[in-house]
């Protein structure tokens, strides 16, 4: 599911994680029997996290795909990744921030139920 140059990309978005990603990345270290994997390339795409056993990716949304034509950008990635059988999890930063119990509890539901 990779292309050339995809994982050099990938590797630069690790270092500049924004914080709700950082908080979450912690929190998903942290479990031992599933293991997820930052910023993964995924054909054209590069996913915040992925789990590949579940074929489960989790997308923190910032402000930012609320505007333009980042919904309908949004919305052919995410048609993109359900033709490869990839379940996508969107999340808001601002969930993140202000409700990260919440998320990991929506994220193990997730889990629990693509297991």
């Amino acid at each position: 599911m990779r292309l050339k140059g995809s994982t050099g990309q990938a590797r630069a978005q690790r270092k500049r994680m924004s914080l709700p990603e950082v908080l979450l990345w912690r929190e998903l270290r942290r479990w031992p029997d599933v293991r997820f994997r930052r910023q993964q390339p995924a054909g054209p795409y590069s996913l915040d996290f992925y789990c590949a056993p579940l074929k489960l990716a989790i997308e923190i949304d910032g402000i930012s795909h609320d505007m333009g034509d980042r919904p309908e950008r949004d919305a052919v990635r995410d048609e993109w990744l359900a033709a490869q059988h990839v379940l996508v999890l969107r999340i808001t930063a601002r969930e993140v921030l202000s409700n990260l119990d919440g998320v990991i509890r929506l994220i193990a539901a997730t889990i629990n139920d693509r297991s």
